[in-house]
């Protein structure tokens, strides 16, 4: 199964996003109200922007990331919990992944124009970060995390309820191609369609020990038909080979 697809205080050239004032307009639309606006700033700065201007209290995204990240996974597993009431565990883990994974959350960003509102440094704004898919993800998770500690959990899955459950198919997982991994699937396909040598390669690796971020290319015949990104090369693997099975699919 493919992905679900699912206060500007500075003056700094246009880099940044559209301000707090957006930011409450964009938030209202989608229902929501921040009680600690700080919080929802937060959410979409960036560290390149923090790092580019250095300014007292000026909070970045990454800690609200790991946050949300983990309040993501709780409110998924119990929306699939209730869904799937016969599902095994192997089953849940697996669909979890599925409706999670980068892609998704990143079409789901863009879909709810996120990007606009990015607090990004010029640097990052150049190399196209506004729309880079590991960035936007990792936005979605901030802003959930942000939400959480403004408003709890019960919130956080009322704004999940009304903007991304509903966008997973109720019959999304009627057939058994959720069941196998993206790797799985490319390789069969491959094979089926005699398409040539399959082969994965690790691009690059960066960031700390305990949040390493992988980057995995898979190229079939020689030529790359994905990527993706990862805190392991097993999750950059898994990414890369859903990129190329989206690839062949629209060939």
């Amino acid at each position: 199964m493919r992905a679900l697809y699912l206060k500007n205080t500075l003056n700094n050239g246009g880099v940044s996003g559209l301000g707090t004032k957006s930011l409450r307009q964009w938030t209202a639309e989608l229902q929501v109200q921040f009680r600690d606006i700080a919080l929802l700033e937060a959410a979409f700065t960036h560290s390149s922007f923090k790092n580019e201007h250095r300014q007292a209290n000026l909070t970045d995204n990454e800690r609200l990331e790991f946050l949300g990240d983990a309040v993501l996974e709780l409110c998924v597993s119990q929306y699939l919990y209730r869904q799937y009431p016969h599902a095994v565990e192997g089953d849940m883990t697996r669909m979890r992944a599925a409706i999670v994974c980068e892609p998704s959350l990143a079409a789901f960003a863009q879909d709810l124009r996120f990007p606009p509102h990015l607090r990004l440094g010029k640097g990052e704004e150049i190399s196209g970060g506004r729309g880079r898919p590991s960035l936007l993800a990792d936005t979605v998770e901030a802003f959930l995390g942000a939400l959480f500690l403004d408003q709890g959990l019960p919130e956080v899955d009322h704004f999940l309820a009304r903007h991304f459950y509903v966008r997973i198919p109720r019959s999304g997982f009627a057939d058994d191609s959720w069941r196998k991994d993206f790797k799985t699937l490319l390789q069969e396909l491959v094979q089926k369609e005699s398409l040539g040598d399959l082969a994965y390669a690790t691009v690059s690796e960066s960031g700390p020990a305990h949040e390493r971020r992988f980057v995995v290319q898979v190229k079939v015949a020689g030529k790359v038909f994905g990527e993706g990104v990862g805190r392991s090369k097993k999750e950059a693997e898994q990414c890369a080979a859903e990129s190329a099975l989206a690839t062949i699919g629209t060939r």
